[in-house]
């Protein structure tokens, strides 16, 4: 069990920042599943703060992780969606190392202010951000060649020549990430470590048969606004992509082209889904021991977050991209010295956030074009929230636009068919009260069950288009390109 420590007066926290893949929030035992097993998630959240709404800024992979680095919005740093340029087109493979100039992310980064203030920086496992670790300020970094693979992985290190471990990337990873901790421990240098895991991002099937078989149609608990009667279009491609990804929809390996069974429906895949889910959790308990081990702990703020959810199903959709919850709330928890122990904040904390209350643990001043919210009043328990209590989120779902999520309401507007992405209509397009209708199946626009603020809402949305600059790059232009 992770102890809680008081902050050092003498020396800056090491900070281990871990991030899987496609987890929403409600797939957790501590935010409330009734079956599944994330018991290292849990004890997490026991010995520090658990964000009741956590927020992804802009719920998809490659802009998610871009602004996770940067601490800027995604459209002031990326793409709006999993476009990249560099990479090997159709692929999703890395460009050669090292790759020429830094269009992207092109502001100084978190890493980057970190090495500024005395720690070393390492990334370790899943990147998907166009520039290589180095370039945007990883001393040390092991990052997959391949999108979207759990096994037969290619790796390169420091810019080294690829490797393919044995095994399965998860754990491979998880062993790195242990020695990496080792050598920190010799060395006593403030350290910032960026984990990331792919699970349980697709493909489902590639994991370890006890992750496969651990949960039955029974464990699955079907959200409020799925239906099952009703096919989602071109299921059965989308249920293949889910299980093997490029391996079904680039390579169409044979294995990748029919489904496990007859009858193989959603629930059967939300089950694979929490068995990989389970899967993260164990690796994540492997970090905590091994920064007991270490000694490590007492010195060592962890977060554990998502880059987005998955909409399994939710409005017939499949993946993420959606201001709703299914695809933007992810659980978000952490613990460390100075955190406050056992305590659920209703403080609304997203990606963004990270940026800022890092630096401020570590001493360091917050680059202005970093704009989250310094988070440390609330951990070290001197506030229950802050006057901001609200996330900003980025949709990139056609149907949709930016939206602002407060504890309760998440208010969006559309954007702007005639004048044209990415730009947004003056009209709120849809208002959920997340606490009277956790679906979001009754939209408030045009009831008297609006919020009284509401208008102050759509003015927080309006403001962050005016004041928020955008990448202007053709390429990266923001909200062209979707997940």
């Amino acid at each position: 069990m992770l102890e809680r420590y008081p902050m050092s007066t003498s020396n800056q926290p090491n900070i281990v920042y871990v991030m899987c893949d496609e987890l929403r929030w409600c797939e957790t035992a501590c935010y409330g599943h009734p079956h599944i097993k994330t018991p290292n998630m849990t004890r997490l959240a026991k010995a520090g703060v658990r964000f009741e709404v956590g927020v992804s800024n802009c719920p998809v992979c490659m802009p998610a992780r871009s602004l996770a680095v940067s601490g800027q919005y995604a459209r002031s740093c990326s793409t709006g969606g999993n476009t990249a340029i560099k990479t090997v087109q159709g692929k999703g493979i890395m460009p050669q190392w090292p790759s020429p100039g830094r269009d992207h992310l092109p502001n100084q980064t978190l890493p980057e202010t970190l090495k500024n203030a005395g720690y070393t920086t390492a990334a370790i496992g899943k990147w998907h951000i166009e520039n290589w670790p180095d370039v945007v300020g990883f001393d040390h970094w092991i990052i997959p060649a391949v999108q979207h693979a759990n096994s037969a992985q290619w790796y390169c290190e420091n810019g080294g020549e690829l490797f393919s471990p044995p095994g399965y990337g998860l754990d491979f990873e998880a062993k790195r990430v242990g020695e990496y901790l080792q050598q920190r421990k010799a060395d006593g240098t403030p350290f910032y470590l960026y984990y990331n895991m792919c699970p349980p991002h697709m493909p489902l099937m590639d994991a370890p048969r006890k992750y496969l078989e651990m949960y039955s149609r029974d464990d699955v608990v079907v959200r409020g606004n799925v239906d099952l009667s009703k096919p989602i279009e071109n299921q059965t491609d989308k249920f293949l992509t889910y299980l093997w990804d490029y391996r079904f929809y680039r390579d169409q390996l044979p294995y990748t082209l029919n489904l496990p069974h007859d009858g193989f429906d959603l629930v059967d895949l939300t089950a694979l889904y929490m068995g990989l889910t389970t899967w993260v959790d164990d690796a994540l308990g492997q970090l905590l021991d091994n920064l007991e081990n270490t000694g490590l702990a007492e010195n060592t703020v962890v977060v554990f977050t998502a880059d987005h959810g998955d909409n399994l199903g939710s409005w017939g959709d499949m993946g993420k991209g959606r201001w709703n919850d299914e695809s933007a709330r992810v659980p978000m928890m952490v613990a460390g010295p100075g955190v406050v122990s056992n305590t659920v904040s209703n403080q609304v904390a997203s990606l963004l956030d990270w940026a800022p209350t890092f630096l401020s643990m570590a001493g360091a001043t917050t680059p202005s074009h970093m704009p989250g919210k310094d988070l440390t009043a609330v951990l070290n328990g001197d506030v229950a929230e802050l006057e901001q209590n609200y996330a900003i989120i980025e949709s990139t779902h056609l149907s949709q636009g930016v939206a602002v999520r407060t504890p309760q309401y998440v208010l969006g507007r559309y954007y702007d068919k005639q004048a044209g992405r990415p730009n947004i209509h003056d009209q709120v397009g849809e208002c959920f009260d997340t606490i009277a209708d956790p679906f979001s199946l009754n939209n408030l626009v045009g009831t008297d069950l609006m919020p009284s603020n509401w208008q102050e809402l759509s003015q927080i949305i309006t403001d962050f288009d005016k004041a928020t600059p955008r990448l202007e790059l053709p390429e990266y232009k923001f909200g062209r390109s979707l997940a």
